[in-house]
């Protein structure tokens, strides 16, 4: 069973950028773009309630890879 969470992209004040989504604790985003480890992480029931965007990319992919029954009963 694959585990997604959400991995910020930091910006060039280490902010947060925008949020990526990861599977499996890996440190590249679904849309291969490689993260930092010390960016800050979430779960991703946390996808599409953040204040900063999120990669357009990476949603589409999650969201093909997730069952939907599991996204509606959680």
């Amino acid at each position: 069973m694959n585990v997604y969470g959400m991995r910020a992209e930091l910006g060039d004040e280490g902010g947060v950028k925008m949020w990526h989504m990861t599977k499996d604790g890996a440190l590249t985003a679904l849309c291969n773009r490689d993260l930092d480890p010390a960016a800050p992480v979430d779960h991703d029931s946390a996808w599409a309630h953040t204040k900063q965007p999120l990669c357009h990319t990476c949603g589409a992919l999650y969201l093909r890879q997730v069952p939907y029954e599991s996204m509606i009963s959680g």
